[in-house]
């Protein structure tokens, strides 16, 4: 890993731990930029906003591809489901745990909620468009795409509100396949 992504890493995971501790609007870029060992300029450099250190979406082109492959004469809701789960069970324990961490950080903090939502239009358009290369009218994509990220937006938000991981709680995987499988017609 170069230089630049460790430094990337070192930021996302210094602002996760200092929001979880504190709160999302308790905590500084200043102490997040110090907690990594870096400056605040640096910080910026890397993540243009607060908000990015923990919305910023890897996982959109990966998603995507998996869509676009899914098998034809595959309805677009179940290309999405399918490939939106393909990808899903990819995760690595570390991801899915971290990406639990920023779900309960948002769930929590209601301008982060508005930024996902935003920020969820770029996942719209990147499911969408592979939804058109697979041959769907552009019109069904769009509406297909922005039904199932709201529908597992709004699953996800709901579980992390809803649990702090207590035993016999339902694991975030769990909501995801629920919710998939709901949006998918299963």
């Amino acid at each position: 890993m170069g230089r630049w992504q460790q430094t990337h890493e070192a930021l996302r995971r210094a602002a996760l731990e200092l929001f979880l501790e504190q709160g999302y609007d308790a905590t500084p870029t200043a102490q997040i930029a110090d907690l990594a060992g870096v400056t605040e300029m640096t910080l910026f450099r890397h993540f243009g906003t607060k908000e990015a250190l923990l919305l910023e979406d890897p996982y959109d082109p990966l998603m995507a591809e998996a869509v676009r492959t899914r098998p034809p004469g595959e309805s677009s809701m179940r290309a999405l489901a399918e490939g939106i789960r393909q990808q899903w069970h990819q995760l690595d324990p570390e991801s899915t745990a971290a990406l639990c961490a920023v779900l309960r950080v948002v769930a929590e903090t209601s301008a982060l909620r508005g930024a996902l939502e935003r920020g969820s239009a770029t996942t719209v358009t990147a499911l969408a468009d592979a939804l058109v290369i697979r041959g769907a009218a552009a019109d069904e994509a769009r509406v297909a795409a922005t039904a199932v990220i709201a529908g597992l937006s709004t699953a996800l938000l709901e579980w992390a509100q809803a649990t702090r991981e207590p035993a016999g709680q339902v694991s975030l995987t769990d909501v995801v396949d629920r919710a998939l499988s709901v949006l998918g017609g299963d």
